[in-house]
């Protein structure tokens, strides 16, 4: 039988320089939180987890029950290593302060959003955890601090809870994804530095917003849809599931582009996908993977934060797809 490299073997083997100490503990207290969120995601309705709260997050959006629950997972887990100054999570309006018991070395800030795609989580389809982390100046960080460019990023990753439980993450060196093995609840390294194919005959997008689209959008799906007897000369699968992790799993697998563009609906919100907590870790993944990652007129990861819920366009993926995309932009 060969013999499994587990993720604290891993980080003891591949993390390098300033941030090694830190990152182990605080990505080892992040796998923790992850287990939990799957445990309690796995539970479901047997555990009621599976209902609307009939209240609102910051972002305007109803509840689930495992919004609440998995958010406070995370936010009690991330507190531990000591080196986590300060977070962020999509459920929450303003930074949450990390307990003094657990204040030692805080030089990290750590943003997530808690459980991407909930609206599927009452019908059993694929969701995630996103979380993404950069240096803080300080020990009690305020909003400016933040405020950083996606390349800024220390380490950026996702979980999905799906067939299996997985963790796939990056440090700025390549892109690797972990199993979790539920008889021994460990992680372990399955797709070592994942590579996302340059063309893709695949795309994701909610075809139901196609009329909001701007111009540049309608041609590529336009074209997409033309399929052999169009301009491309070659036919397109499309895939929609409504969960971002999900949805950037797949193309990491397999190839393909995901988008989430600017349309005349989301226009005065800037978008639909937050910058900080969702398209920047997302785009950190996707660089370094080989991919591309864009809002169209700019790169992702280039963009200078002005709010902690602020909004994006978001394309992303196979390098070509996106290159084209950017172009019919830019014309």
């Amino acid at each position: 039988m060969t013999q499994r490299t587990s993720f604290k073997k891993f980080l003891a083997q591949h993390l390098q320089g300033e941030h090694s100490i830190a990152l182990s503990a605080m990505l080892g207290d992040i796998v923790n939180a992850c287990k939990q969120i799957a445990i309690a995601i796995d539970s479901g309705a047997l555990a009621g987890n599976m209902g609307s709260l009939g209240s609102e997050n910051v972002q305007g959006e109803v509840q689930k029950a495992l919004d609440v629950i998995t958010n406070d997972i995370f936010i009690e887990c991330n507190q531990r290593s000591g080196y986590v100054a300060g977070m962020v999570s999509e459920e929450m309006d303003s930074i949450i302060e990390v307990a003094k018991k657990y204040k030692q070395n805080g030089q990290y800030l750590l943003l997530f959003d808690p459980l991407d795609g909930s609206s599927n989580v009452n019908v059993n389809i694929s969701v995630g955890t996103i979380f993404s982390i950069l240096k803080s100046p300080n020990n009690k960080p305020e909003l400016a601090d933040f405020l950083q460019p996606g390349t800024a990023q220390v380490c950026a990753g996702y979980a999905l809870y799906g067939t299996s439980t997985m963790l796939v993450l990056t440090t700025g060196n390549g892109v690797n994804g972990f199993t979790l093995d539920n008889e021994s609840g460990e992680f372990y390294l399955t797709h070592a530095n994942m590579q996302l194919v340059k063309d893709t005959e695949e795309f994701a997008i909610n075809m139901s917003n196609y009329r909001f689209w701007e111009a540049p959008v309608q041609r590529y799906i336009d074209e997409c849809l033309q399929g052999k007897d169009g301009k491309r000369k070659k036919d397109f699968n499309m895939r929609w599931v409504a969960s971002m992790v999900a949805e950037v799993h797949r193309i990491l697998v397999r190839g393909g582009v995901f988008m989430y563009p600017i349309d005349t609906k989301l226009q005065v919100k800037g978008g639909k996908l937050r910058l900080m907590y969702e398209a920047n870790p997302m785009s950190f993944i996707v660089e370094q993977a080989g991919g591309v990652a864009t809002t169209g007129m700019q790169r992702i990861l280039e963009i200078i934060p002005t709010g902690l819920h602020q909004r994006v366009s978001v394309m992303m993926g196979s390098a070509n797809e996106v290159d084209r995309l950017i172009a019919y932009h830019q014309n």
